[in-house]
């Protein structure tokens, strides 16, 4: 793989990141549209998609990446793979345009892995997971769909899981983070750094459960 130098921390709410979205034209991205979606929020060089669709002809697989010189390299992997694509965008910004412009009801799977921690605390409006993210994939995840969730820092996960459980919509099914393991058979890259020092990885899954008012 051809790795460039990138910015490891990007601010998401500068303005050179709020142009909006050129959605692209699903059909002539994937060979087959309607398949199930896996959303990677973050999909940095593109590795755990790019052998996650290779793994599963029958899933199509779609990364997310703000940072642009990363996005190209993994298209560049991508080529001639029908179903696997990466964006370049904010999805602060444009995820619920993408969202509503797939195949109804395809969005079945949605991952955030190791997302930027953002510490200071003037700077948790610059984290990834915002309610605002949350109720927008709660609107286009399907009934049965459900979120994985990880980080190298417990305070990171903590925080997404929260943003998303006050959502009445999404349930975690896991157990205590840092015993949860990962529910794919591909680890992302950063994963892979981590637990070969020997640190913990804390992980969720939540699913996606549409919650009854009528009682």
């Amino acid at each position: 793989m051809v790795r460039v130098r990138v910015r490891q921390h990007v601010n998401p709410l500068a303005d050179k990141y709020a142009q909006p979205l050129i959605v692209p034209d699903w059909a002539s991205v994937y060979t087959q549209a309607e398949q199930p979606l896996h959303l990677d929020i973050g999909c940095g060089w593109g590795g755990f998609l790019l052998h996650m669709a290779s793994q599963n002809p029958d899933w199509n697989f779609l990364g997310l990446e703000i940072r642009q010189p990363l996005v190209e390299v993994a298209l560049g992997q991508a080529a001639g793979i029908g179903n696997l694509h990466y964006l370049f965008t904010n999805v602060n910004a444009n995820l619920e345009m993408l969202l509503a412009s797939l195949p109804v009801g395809v969005l079945r799977r949605v991952t955030i892995q190791f997302p930027d921690p953002w510490f200071k605390k003037r700077h948790a409006k610059r984290r990834v997971v915002q309610p605002d993210l949350v109720a927008i994939v709660d609107r286009y995840l399907a009934a049965d769909g459900w979120v994985f969730l990880q980080s190298d820092v417990a305070a990171v996960l903590e925080h997404m899981v929260q943003e998303f459980t006050i959502h009445p919509n999404f349930q975690v099914t896991s157990g205590p983070p840092q015993d949860t393991p990962n529910p794919f058979s591909i680890a992302t890259e950063r994963e892979r750094s981590t637990l070969s020092r020997g640190l913990p990885v804390y992980r969720a899954v939540l699913d996606h459960v549409l919650a009854d008012y009528s009682s």
